[in-house]
């Protein structure tokens, strides 16, 4: 399972946090798709039918692109296949959020894309999965661990200052919050009646690696690397059956206890995401994964950029990419909340995490 994930990086951030490398080796930027740039949305709380950014082939939409290009596109979390015949695609009555690896020939819905090689990487700070447990459900938040260059330096000022130069040098390997990078397929729906084309993706699942199967039997497909990366989108060199093979369980992640906060979709704040401790309810002490989150979460309140309040929030979840609404509850404020809020918002000044 995966209902909920967070992508608090901002348009020009995720270009450079995801770099790619083609067949030839050479590292590449991908570019958003004219206009994707402003259909996406920063979220420390991201639901199904909201837009996040999936990194594909250029290929899918310019027959002449070399099929190892890529391009960043803004995506509706939900897969609307393209033969729904209905005017309305609220009107599915099944849910396409996720699929199975293991069945993923045996529907049609998932079996059509992947079969046209419609292969796709959904980008995010992470995951949110919930541990049952008695009556009620915990919250955890999953993510790739976070590796400094420079390990030595054990205060978190020094290190986020580090950090912050080198992450707006837009020519050097980007050192912000690594992002995790998800297996899924995409569709393009058009409305019967006419109308802009709607952009889906569905995020692929596989069991629990080991370390995950204390919080849930299930996980978000993983690509670990530039190279599972490339294959996957590489739908040229890579056939459909071959790619099955990259999607496997896999121990990499690390995570921690967040707030029932997040329980909310409405929620949309820093403190989604930041450590708890489940028996006290307060924060514990950071592990060396969640430190730099912790650091970036208490920095300074010196950033001009603008939070992701409720209105931009409200819009996302009620936009399509064809701009049929998407009924939703009114949002609370969020909150300023130190720098990982300002590293979302700033003019490029503190690096970003989730």
């Amino acid at each position: 399972m995966c209902g909920r994930t967070a992508c608090t990086l901002a348009p020009d951030e995720v270009c450079r946090a995801s770099r790619y490398r083609d067949r030839a080796g050479q590292r590449r930027q991908p570019r958003w798709k004219d206009g994707d740039s402003d259909k996406y949305r920063p979220s420390y709380n991201k639901s199904p039918q909201s837009m996040s950014p999936v990194l594909l082939s250029l290929r899918h939409f310019d027959k002449n692109a070399p099929v190892d290009e890529c391009v960043l596109a803004a995506m509706r979390w939900g897969l609307v296949p393209s033969w729904f015949k209905e005017s309305d695609p609220r009107k599915m009555q099944y849910n396409t959020n996720n699929c199975r690896s293991d069945t993923l020939l045996e529907k049609k819905s998932y079996k059509d894309p992947l079969l046209k090689g419609q292969r796709c990487v959904i980008l995010a700070d992470g995951f949110y999965e919930w541990r049952r447990q008695e009556k009620d459900k915990q919250p955890f938040f999953i993510y790739f661990p976070q590796v400094h260059k420079q390990e030595k330096t054990e205060e978190p000022e020094a290190l986020l200052k580090e950090n912050t130069l080198c992450s707006l040098e837009e020519d050097q390997e980007w050192t912000g919050w690594k992002v995790l990078t998800i297996a899924g397929l995409f569709d393009c729906w058009m409305p019967p009646g006419g109308g802009d084309p709607l952009y889906t993706y569905t995020i692929i699942t596989v069991d629990a690696s080991p370390n995950l199967q204390c919080i849930h039997d299930r996980m978000p497909a993983i690509l670990d690397g530039e190279e599972e990366i490339r294959r996957w989108l590489d739908y040229g060199e890579v056939k459909s059956l071959e790619a099955l093979h990259l999607l496997q369980s896999k121990n990499t992640l690390t995570y921690h206890c967040v707030s029932s906060l997040v329980n909310n979709s409405r929620n949309n704040s820093p403190e989604c995401l930041q450590p708890v401790d489940p028996q006290i309810k307060k924060e514990p002490k950071p592990t060396a994964s969640s430190k730099m989150m912790m650091s970036w979460l208490k920095g300074s309140k010196s950033s001009k950029r603008k939070e992701p309040d409720s209105e931009e929030t409200k819009e996302e979840e009620h936009m399509g990419a064809h701009n049929l609404p998407i009924k939703t509850s009114p949002e609370k404020k969020t909150k300023p909340a130190g720098s990982l809020q300002q590293w979302l918002q700033g003019a490029g000044k503190k690096p970003r995490t989730n």
